[in-house]
């Protein structure tokens, strides 16, 4: 049995090419294309309202099914073990039986939601993301070098 387990989760992208994220920090959801958030070249995203970085801009929605299956994963670990003990011990004059099985969590799919986001050209770093429309009104950072941007 292997130490390191790896769960592959498909973040769908809108029409656009653009993926869904969340600042954990001030909660604000933006778009950035996914080849862009995959670029090895971009070593940092920033908040598009609130300029800081953080570790992860995974939504809530990422969060909940990653749970779901890394729980699913240990589940089917523990039930697979314990029908080896059950046939491990048969026929040795030790009774052991696997009566039920965990339950396995639901793992709800991803969808490419939040559609009220403007398409906005950075200059500075010559790509495209998605952001709120209001932030024009008060001004926005570069999600990709963190430079602050304030329309006329």
């Amino acid at each position: 049995m292997s130490d390191t387990f790896s769960i592959k989760i498909d973040i769908p992208s809108d029409n656009d090419g653009f993926v869904l994220l969340q600042c954990p920090l001030c909660g604000a959801f933006f778009k950035v294309k996914a080849d862009d958030y995959e670029d090895e070249g971009v070593l940092e995203l920033y908040c598009p309202e609130c300029g800081l970085c953080a570790d992860s801009y995974f939504t809530e929605d990422v969060i909940k099914l990653a749970m779901a299956m890394a729980k699913n994963l240990a589940v089917d670990l523990i039930n697979n073990e314990m029908k080896k003990f059950e046939r491990s011990f048969k026929g040795k004059g030790i009774s052991f039986k696997a009566d039920k099985s965990a339950k396995r969590e639901y793992e709800q799919p991803i969808y490419a939601t939040i559609d009220a986001l403007d398409i906005k050209y950075f200059e500075c770093c010559k790509k495209e993301a998605k952001i709120k429309p209001l932030l024009k009104i008060c001004g926005y950072y570069c999600p990709f070098c963190g430079v602050k941007y304030f329309e006329n």
